[in-house]
């Protein structure tokens, strides 16, 4: 190969990214401005003016001060380019801090869903090739006078540009974290920076909540099962036509609410579910917080991305496994096994139970279930084939909620016949999911953007006889005191779990239980 000057090769990497890895950022501009077609021509011409100028800027003091380090991150950003603009095309995601935190807290197990083909043709076209020319292409990295020049004519195009361009400041403004999530790589580079930002600043201890006690000795167990991806469109239990909930459906005393999820994403949706109030900071978790008042509590768990767990039973599936050989570990049914056992072995008057379930998560939502409930046919083996009949995808779904049901099913039935204790078991959904309309495949869109199906959510509660009289919802907009609104947020769960277990402390909040406060 041809030496060339760091300038030409700056020019060529920059020009390289503006083409292969954000047309999706142009097509999102040019489709939601409603700027004349010379406004908008302006617009766009502007965006790829003061885009260029930055690549050309990034590149070259990358390789100027870096020299082959700089190169191999320049390789290694092409990779990662091309995996992010092949998410952006085919499932419609946006690369901002919500996708970066889910990349970071996902398993090999879940991201090995996504490989096919198709995403190795991107890698190798869009990524190992223009990497390769990164690494080999001879770069004559001239003086330090020619890079301060470079790299000074390239601010000063940006600066004039966005300059002229003020009057689209309050556009660009309402749009930031759609464009943001667009524009590579800037989008996870700036995102990744923010992430790691936000869990140094969670590194720190939980806050502490106002000690409680436990103000009897009347035998109580709560079972709270926070479900994964499950979205309330697909519960036959709020109106879908398809046999979804054959078995609770017929379940009596079962409690339907309608729900939002906090979030669209595990790590924020179970958080929520946990908390007292919605924060920004890291209170003491209801598990935390019962366990710290003495009662006994104990973690069951298929999924991951939860907050900070601090008990003394914190069991994956894996360790479940092994306590129970007998059973299939392969599916969340291993979560709910040994559990009368469990509880009637507890030396303590009250007991909570968690599961943290994984069995609505895709991509492959078809291997999250038995076989034997695969009741919806034929099925999509993962979202890339729903893409092509989305028909497919839901019928995978679907008896990943059929599953569901029979699991709460079974519950249930255990609970109601431990006559010696009052039981409880409360359902709701870390998050709703996307299958594939509007183009939108599973969840993780900021709040704002994201479809109902990513938040509204399935909440179902049961107990037994004579446990707790249940508030009536209110059927105005102006809720009385003493009866709950009619749509639920993730919070009540903190509150009214307090009251199942009888935990005293001035942190209650009488106005989010779902249940009358004790007299």
């Amino acid at each position: 190969m041809k030496q060339i000057s760091l300038s030409v090769f700056s020019c060529i990497v920059s020009l390289g990214t503006l083409l292969l890895y954000n047309i999706p950022f142009f097509s999102y501009v040019a489709d939601n401005t409603n700027e004349s077609a010379g406004g908008k021509l302006f617009l766009l011409a502007s965006l790829i003016i003061i885009m260029l100028a930055l690549n050309f800027m990034m590149a070259y003091l990358t390789v100027f001060l870096l020299r082959l380090a700089g190169r191999i991150l320049l390789a290694i950003l092409s990779i990662i380019n091309a995996t992010a603009v092949y998410f952006i095309l085919t499932y419609n995601v946006m690369i901002d801090a919500t996708t970066v935190e889910n990349v970071f807290n996902t398993r090999y197990s879940e991201a090995s869903g996504f490989f096919s083909w198709s995403l190795w043709l991107y890698i190798f076209a869009l990524g190992v090739l223009p990497a390769l020319y990164c690494l080999l292409q001879p770069v004559v990295y001239g003086k330090v006078k020619k890079m301060l020049v470079c790299c000074g004519l390239s601010s000063v195009v940006v600066l004039g540009i966005a300059a002229m361009n003020i009057g689209h400041s309050l556009w660009i403004g309402q749009h930031d974290t759609e464009l943001g999530g667009l524009l590579q790589p800037w989008s996870y580079l700036v995102n990744t920076i923010r992430v790691e930002s936000s869990h140094h600043d969670k590194q720190v201890e939980e806050i502490k909540l106002p000690d409680g006690s436990i103000a009897d000795q009347e035998k109580a167990v709560v079972v709270l099962v926070i479900g994964e991806s499950a979205r309330k469109a697909n519960f036959q239990l709020y109106g879908y036509e398809r046999q979804t909930n054959p078995l609770l459906s017929k379940q009596k005393g079962l409690k339907v609410y309608q729900a939002n999820s906090c979030a669209t994403y595990t790590t924020a949706g179970s958080k929520a579910i946990l908390e007292p109030k919605n924060s920004d900071e890291l209170y003491e978790l209801l598990p935390n917080y019962a366990f710290r008042t003495g009662v006994d509590v104990s973690w069951r768990t298929s999924n991951w991305g939860e907050p900070p767990i601090h008990i003394d039973e914190y069991l994956t599936d894996t360790d479940l496994a092994a306590l129970y050989p007998d059973e299939n570990s392969q599916y969340d049914g291993i979560l709910f096994a040994g559990l009368r056992e469990r509880i009637e072995s507890s030396k303590k008057d009250k007991v909570l139970i968690i599961l943290h379930t994984s069995t609505s998560h895709g991509p492959k939502y078809a291997d999250k279930y038995p076989k034997t409930f695969e009741v919806f046919k034929p099925v999509a083996g993962n979202i890339e084939e729903g893409e092509k009949d989305q028909a497919l995808l839901v019928n995978a779904y679907d008896n990943t909620i059929r599953y569901t049901d029979f699991l709460l099913d079974g519950l249930i039935n255990t609970l109601s016949s431990m006559s010696d204790w009052k039981s409880a078991m409360i359902f709701i959904s870390d998050h709703g999911e996307s299958l594939g309309e509007n183009k939108m495949f599973m969840h993780g869109l900021p709040m704002k953007l994201a479809p109902k199906v990513q938040y509204e959510i399935p909440f179902l509660v049961w107990t037994s006889d004579h446990f707790r009289k249940y508030k009536k919802t209110s059927v105005s907009q102006d809720v009385p005191v003493g009866e709950l609104p009619a749509v639920l947020e993730q919070h009540y769960i903190f509150h009214s779990v307090l009251n199942l277990l009888s935990i005293r402390t001035e942190v209650y909040d009488e106005a989010y239980d779902i249940f009358e406060a004790e007299e």
